[in-house]
């Protein structure tokens, strides 16, 4: 079975930095993408950086372009987001996504709160 595993979230100041990571776990599927979503209250879950495995393409939304930065650790089976200059509107819970022929996943959540 097929389990997405985040960590990394938590507070931090406007300003500040935080890296989010998601491990895949119980598969020996090849990946096609994996990627970060996120959900603020109130709000509609939002694509914020996916990176395609077979070409290394990454794809940001406008409002990340420049402070967030997603790579990943083929080995490990990983993926990360470097996530700079955070601003209070990156508060949200963070979600790992990962697709292969077979499917899609989602992790459980990771929530990033920016706040002074």
């Amino acid at each position: 079975q097929v389990r997405l595993e985040e960590s990394g979230g938590g507070l931090v100041q406007p300003g500040g930095s935080l890296r989010l990571s998601c491990a895949a776990f119980g598969s020996t599927l090849s990946w096609l993408s994996m990627g970060w979503y996120r959900q603020a209250p109130g709000k509609e879950r939002e694509l914020v950086a996916v990176i395609f495995f077979t070409t290394l393409i990454t794809n940001y939304a406008d409002s990340v372009k420049g402070r967030f930065t997603i790579s990943r650790d083929n080995a490990e089976n990983t993926v990360y987001l470097q996530m700079n200059s955070l601003k209070p509107d990156d508060t949200a819970v963070y979600y790992c996504n990962a697709i292969s022929m077979r499917g899609t996943y989602w992790g459980q959540g990771a929530q990033v709160t920016v706040s002074s």
